[in-house]
């Protein structure tokens, strides 16, 4: 036992030689300048986005914000739409259709989202052209940042940083302005009468939009977002990649502008030049000619750049390109590689994608104007009037989806003899609710005492709109003590 233990000890690893490094510190990427149709497109949803997003709050709807989402209220208004916090199945509908819209999106063109409209990259490339604009391309920034401290760079950074900071206040401010009316939130900042709560959430958002976009950046893409980790799982051999042609590009090399395409197999060489701008022009510094890698965005930079160095060459565009697995390996033709879209996966999402939205379409189509909450008052569960009736008092919450003041006439059934005592209604059983607010009824129901065995008996109440006609039904029960 002895002689193990001695063993043991001297073939045990020393702790302090045993390190484990979770996360792989790295320099500083330098995304180089690029233009090309992907380009063009990128910039394309950044301006779409943007403008939806900086614009939006200010769009008037008559005389409101157009969309406000009103916490305070608890009131969300999405175009001509009021919506209350009982509405929440809406918004389970909107998540679902998103994600299941995502994992088309995923399946037919790879990380599509991420690479145009997500908001980590939208913010980036912003950022990285004000970036660009204020101190130069990939080459001078770089060599800014060797430098030592002078005037000249601390003019720079110091414009460049006032930039990013007030960009970010000011989407902060906007992101504040969905939940808080923009024009009343302007006026506070205006006058230095903020709330502490619109201070925080300004500061908090513009701090998050400059931490990520302008210092985290692909650090954000490559270990904070999840779904750059199951994005594989999304994945087959027939969902369009940003790729590069191995076969066609191997090996590579730089060579003489003078030698043709057609002459490169004769000299040991593929039509990739080394020339590393792929790499150069990546947001997230990846390598495409690797193969797929979970960093990648699919942007299609290296594409761009790719193309416009084959076009110097001489060369045919697309050594690194959009296209699939099974399209690269069999070589097929862009028409060929788009009549394998429509695959198995592709139109199962599809159909569900659709049906979800029709049927939340149809859902708001045939949406009332109008919401009832019926609640029962749990201080007393029965009891008997002066007059010798059995009674039940109900709490009525009426809440007006429509931005008009509505009258609505309130009644029950259920139970023989069953009549409301009219305290909180005028003598046609009405009761008026302002546009787009809620309010709380009491109603008492009142039946002959005797004429009912004890027990619990369902009922109903009748809210019929005056003004538009709709009824809208409440069940609830009658308690009958013994």
């Amino acid at each position: 036992m002895k002689e193990t233990q001695s063993a043991v000890k001297e073939t045990a690893i020393p702790l302090d030689e045993v390190v484990a490094s979770l996360y792989k510190s790295e320099g500083k990427v330098y995304a180089r300048s690029v233009s090309g149709l992907y380009d063009k497109w990128r910039w394309v949803m950044v301006w779409a986005t943007q403008l939806f997003f900086y614009g939006m709050p200010w769009l008037m709807w008559g005389q409101r914000q157009a969309l406000l989402f009103d916490l305070e209220a608890r009131r969300f208004y999405i175009y001509g739409l009021v919506f209350y916090p009982q509405d929440l199945v809406y918004l389970s509908f909107l998540l679902i259709i998103s994600a299941l819209a995502l994992f088309l999106f995923t399946a037919v063109a790879g990380r599509l989202w991420c690479g145009y409209t997500c908001p980590q990259t939208v913010y980036s490339e912003i950022f990285m052209w004000i970036e660009h604009k204020i101190e130069g391309d990939r080459a001078a920034r770089m060599k800014l940042d060797e430098s030592s401290m002078s005037k000249h760079k601390f003019l720079k950074k110091f414009s460049k940083q006032t930039v990013w900071i007030l960009l970010s206040l000011w989407t902060g401010f906007t992101f504040v302005g969905y939940f808080t009316p923009i024009r009343e939130l302007f006026g506070h900042v205006l006058n230095f009468n903020l709330g502490p709560w619109e201070t925080f959430w300004i500061l908090f958002y513009g701090f998050a939009t400059y931490g990520n976009a302008g210092y985290m950046r692909e650090q954000v893409c490559k270990y904070m977002c999840p779904y750059a980790r199951f994005q594989s799982a999304m994945f087959d051999a027939d969902t369009l990649i940003v790729t590069y042609d191995k076969n066609r590009g191997e090996p590579r090399g730089s060579r003489s502008r003078k030698l043709e395409e057609k002459n490169l197999k004769a000299n040991d060489l593929g039509a990739c030049i080394d020339c590393t701008l792929c790499v150069q022009v990546c947001p997230t510094g990846i390598d495409i000619r690797k193969g797929l890698q979970y960093e990648c965005i699919g942007c299609g930079a290296c594409a761009d750049v790719c193309d416009d160095v084959m076009d110097k060459m001489g060369y045919a565009r697309g050594l690194v390109k959009y296209t699939t697995e099974n399209g690269l390996k069999n070589n097929w033709s862009r028409k060929q590689i788009f009549q394998h879209i429509l695959r198995p996966r592709v139109l199962i999402y599809s159909s569900i994608l659709g049906l979800l939205v029709i049927g939340m379409l149809t859902s708001l189509a045939l949406r009332p104007s109008f919401r009832t909450d019926v609640v029962r008052d749990r201080s007393v569960m029965a009891r008997l009037t002066e007059k010798g009736e059995l009674e039940n008092v109900y709490r009525l919450q009426i809440m007006n989806a429509t931005e008009a003041l509505q009258h609505y006439k309130i009644t029950a059934r259920g139970l023989d003899k069953l009549r409301i005592e009219e305290d909180n209604l005028d003598a046609n059983q009405t009761v008026s609710v302002e546009p787009a607010q809620s309010r709380w009824i009491s109603v008492r129901l009142e039946i002959p005492d005797g004429t009912q065995p004890p027990g619990s008996h369902p009922i109903y109440f009748d809210i019929e709109s005056v003004d538009t006609k709709e009824l809208v039904s409440e069940k609830s029960v009658f308690l009958v003590p013994r």
